[in-house]
């Protein structure tokens, strides 16, 4: 799947393919590929591209996967800018809905529970 957001980024900062392959040390030929979505594009690769166009990388980012998370890793003391990309499958989301939906459940009998005593 073609990578419109990253194309047409680099198109608005006036960048040419050649020039971006170049930063990325790598040919133009493989460049091309991930922008048409042939060649994955790494994560690492995301963070470097975000750098170069100077923007976030949520901005230009176009999944291969149906399911994407983009989270801020902010864990250490100082923010890097490390952006860690999840793909989590429907079923496990299916799982913790269903985990959560009980565990409201469960929340609300309590909160009604000290009314029930009063009683």
């Amino acid at each position: 799947m073609e990578k419109n957001r990253l194309i047409g980024r680099r198109k608005a900062n006036g960048f040419s393919q050649s020039m971006v392959a170049e930063k990325l040390c790598m040919d133009v030929s493989n460049y091309n590929r991930r922008e048409k979505g042939q060649v994955k594009i790494s994560l690492r690769e995301w963070e470097k591209l975000a750098d170069i166009l100077q923007v976030p990388i949520e901005e230009i980012y176009e999944s291969d996967d149906t399911q994407v998370f983009i989270c801020r890793d902010s864990s250490t003391v100082h923010y890097q800018g490390t952006n860690n990309i999840y793909s989590v499958p429907e079923y496990l989301l299916d799982t913790q809905r269903k985990y959560i939906e009980i565990l409201e459940n469960e929340i609300r009998e309590l909160r009604t529970e000290p009314e029930n005593r009063k009683s």
